[in-house]
């Protein structure tokens, strides 16, 4: 059981990829798309909370399900940030950046998982 979570470098890499994620839906806001930017904050979100859900579990197989929701959280953000280019409120250059830092800790988030199972 990890009990601080600022040594868990997944859990700072999601917190650094929700401040911009956050600045996304807050486009979104601006477009009136409040559901978009909801979906979105609600996603990011998850992300850093199953990590930190996780790390109290008492068994590295619970702590792996909650990393693995916390991936899947990641991949839902990829998937809203195509509708928002689609849609607008972020260009294929912002997208692309924030696609790249989501493949990113997927990666860690996935690693760091196969060293607890």
């Amino acid at each position: 059981m990890i009990l601080d979570l600022k040594i868990l470098d997944i859990w700072k890499d999601a917190i650094a990829c929700s401040d911009k994620l956050f600045d996304c839906a807050e486009s979104a806001d601006l477009k009136r798309l409040y559901k978009f930017a909801e979906q979105l904050r609600s996603a990011t979100l998850s992300i850093s909370n199953n990590i930190a859900e996780g790390s109290g579990s008492y068994s590295d197989r619970d702590f792996a399900n909650f990393l693995n929701i916390a991936r899947r959280s990641a991949f839902e953000c990829a998937n809203i940030l195509f509708i928002f280019e689609r849609r607008n409120i972020i260009t294929s250059i912002h997208r692309l950046e924030l696609y790249e830092e989501l493949l990113f800790l997927s990666k860690k988030i996935t690693n760091f998982r196969k060293k607890l199972i």
